[in-house]
């Protein structure tokens, strides 16, 4: 049997979105299942079974999992220690002393993942150029060691002082951990990141080891698993910088997956962008318990250092991605001044929504959608899921009650304060960093995306929104999009004016030798390798850093950087000065190049338009209006419907209002324009 399918498997926080690919014909399935936090090897493989996955057929399998994220959210992690080099044992637990919120009196630092009580320290000392001052103690690493081992940690982070520059010690350390505590997981910090910031450094490797036992162990089972049903592809993760990685390299670097959930949709993003012609897209991502918000410019995502998970520094490269609590699930309550509020907190997969039937009784933000007619009992969630607008109802009535409103008006309500939130995640990502909106088309998929994205736009003066096909499990699609990437770092704190091309060369080569290896272990031939250098660059004095492409082949590299530097530090802080400006990290991103699926173009219509049904939509004041009812898989390409009306597909729901005017794309996508003063709503 021929191994030629190609399948995407994305855990959400309620529902896990698959889509499957068979490249001969160009066929694209999408499903969902509920999620199985109990049992998440059994969700995966129930996805398979969905999507009519024989494992025996499938080439490649993209995974994006919440598992670690999860375990980080609840602090359910293992168990770990840190050895740090004798003097610096505080360095996590210090942190900096900055203060992130200026003007919030009640702010606490985060919570750390350790005690002191876990932090060890052995006698060594390397230099910020690589030099040994004080080597490796060994009968005192074996002593903290055998202390380690005796405790029974699950997992330890080494993370000794300028390891960036010289990983010997570090290395050594694994060596003798693995002797006398050889069940315990161990990170080195300089295998995750090898820059400078001690502080950023040691979270990150922290971060990595506490995942890293409940990672491996999910990985290994589900590896097993597919084996026992005859899968023999290539198995990646996507990653929070947008690429891919191997299972294996997931396994010893899990940290890289904490923030990878969203980014599968960035990524299918960014590569729709270039086939619709539209190279900058706002993107909104609405699931069953949260909604990610998202650039893409010029055809492709956004990416930045300095990501954090709940004030936790990841010194990693990440999507930029701004994530709420607004999702399907996102309950409606009142807060202790009487108001109503929607979100964070979530009715989760179970018991879920009211409307799922399941036993869920507060109200959510999917209970009001079916309440005002967005979403109807005639369309099963997923083609199974049937929704029980009685239930809605009467999980909605009590706070109704209290407020003195019909459940109606009251689901009306939550519909609002959903969009007021979500339209605030928008300007994040836009106005606050120097965006117009009014630049941008609206991308929007998720299972709920569609419900608000035209109500969002309306609000922010985005002209155009645009719904991908598939829209429900568009995040999966993505995640077949993505290359396998690694990321490579040197820190090199210099003078720009005394930068030399050659000893910079020199460290890019370095490390797109290691990546060459790496890449070829993992089957990349060499014309399927691709190597991006960047170096960061600052002012003299400054805190931080712009991200500037390295002129490869230049004699004298230092005009053109300080140029583009010029330029970005415009655009990014609206200013520029004649300050000398400086280097400090040499960054090289190194992809291995996956095949591509082709999504096929959808045919036009021959005959008559699509048929359409009628569904009551109530609007302010218990107002109702007929929208048109249009099921999507009968619409073709250069179809055009007119506003009202709601646009029903299996994975997902669209809403339009009266003067806004949809029209089918080649690729079955709807490209909604936008009425600026709504008309009736």
């Amino acid at each position: 049997m021929t191994a030629h399918i190609r399948i995407a498997v994305d855990v959400g926080g309620t529902f896990t979105d698959v889509v499957k690919l068979d490249p001969g014909t160009g066929e694209l399935r999408f499903e969902k299942v509920p999620t199985t936090p109990s049992e998440p090897t059994s969700g995966v493989l129930s996805a398979f079974d969905k999507a009519g996955a024989d494992t025996r057929e499938v080439s490649t399998f993209n995974h994006g999992s919440t598992l670690g994220l999860n375990s980080l959210l609840t602090r359910t992690g293992a168990r770990i220690a840190t050895v740090a080099t004798a003097g610096f044992r505080d360095v996590y637990l210090l942190g900096r002393t900055d203060r992130r919120v200026m003007y919030d009196i009640a702010y606490r630092k985060p919570a750390p993942l350790l005690e002191r009580y876990d932090t060890f320290e052995v006698v060594e000392r390397s230099m910020f150029d690589g030099s040994i001052a004080i080597p490796l103690d060994e009968e005192d690493a074996r002593r903290v060691a055998r202390e380690i081992g005796a405790r029974r940690y699950e997992a330890v982070a080494v993370a000794f002082l300028h390891a960036y520059a010289n990983p010997d010690h570090e290395l050594r350390m694994r060596e003798i951990l693995a002797e006398e505590a050889p069940d315990v997981e161990v990170t080195l910090s300089h295998d995750l990141s090898r820059e400078y910031r001690e502080y950023e450094r040691t979270s990150t490797a922290v971060l990595d080891a506490y995942i890293k036992p409940i990672m491996r162990s999910y990985l290994r089972a589900l590896e097993s698993e597919l084996d026992e049903r005859g899968f023999d592809g290539r198995f990646l993760m996507s990653r929070s910088g947008g690429g891919a990685m191997t299972a294996s390299a997931a396994r010893e670097q899990p940290v890289n997956l904490i923030l990878s959930g969203p980014a599968g949709g960035v990524v299918g993003a960014a590569a729709f962008s270039k086939l619709i012609g539209r190279p900058n897209l706002i993107t909104i991502d609405m699931g069953g318990t949260s909604l990610d918000a998202s650039l893409v410019q010029n055809g492709a995502p956004v990416l930045y250092h300095g990501a954090e998970f709940e004030g936790l520094p990841i010194n990693t490269p990440s999507l930029y991605i701004h994530t709420i609590g607004a999702g399907g699930g996102s309950l409606g309550y009142l807060d202790e001044a009487g108001a109503l509020q929607v979100g964070p907190k979530s009715a989760g997969a179970m018991p879920g929504p009211a409307a799922y039937g399941r036993g869920g009784t507060e109200p959510t933000f999917t209970d009001a959608a079916l309440a005002i007619g967005y979403l109807g009992v005639d369309t099963p969630l997923g083609g199974e899921l049937a929704l029980d607008r009685e239930r809605a109802l009467e999980a909605l009535a009590p706070i109704a009650a209290e407020l003195e409103l019909t459940p109606t008006q009251l689901a009306r309500g939550m519909v609002q304060i959903s969009n007021t939130k979500i339209m605030g995640a928008v300007r994040a990502i836009t106005i606050e960093l120097g965006h117009d909106p009014q630049d941008f088309a609206l991308l929007s998929f998720g299972g709920g995306g569609g419900l608000v994205a035209v109500d969002v736009a309306r609000e922010l003066g985005i002209p155009e929104v645009i719904v991908p096909p598939g829209q429900g499990a568009f995040s999966a699609l993505g995640m077949l999009m993505a290359d396998v990437q690694h990321d490579y770092s040197r820190t090199s704190i210099q003078a720009l004016d005394e930068l030399d091309a050659e000893a910079a060369d020199a460290l890019f080569a370095g490390m797109e030798a290691e990546a060459r290896a790496t890449l070829a272990a993992e089957g990349f031939a060499e014309d399927r390798m691709r190597f991006n250098r960047v170096v960061a660059v600052r002012y003299s004095g400054q805190e931080h850093a712009v991200t500037v492409d390295y002129p490869v082949g230049s004699a004298d590299p230092r005009v053109e950087i300080r140029g583009e530097f010029d330029r970005l530090h415009l655009r990014q802080y609206g200013h520029t000065m004649d300050d000398p400006v400086e280097t400090t990290t040499l960054r090289l991103g190194a992809v291995g190049v996956v095949d591509k699926p082709e999504i096929p173009k959808i045919d036009r219509r021959s005959g008559d338009g699509p048929r359409t049904r009628v569904r009551e939509v109530v609007l302010e004041g218990d107002r109702t209006r007929d929208y048109a009812l249009v099921a999507r898989e009968e619409l073709f390409a250069g179809d055009v419907i007119d506003g009202p009306a709601v646009i029903t597909e299996h994975t997902a729901t669209t809403v339009l209002h009266a003067g806004d005017r949809l029209e089918v794309g080649a690729y079955g996508e709807l490209v909604i324009s936008i009425q600026n003063e709504l008309k009736e709503v």
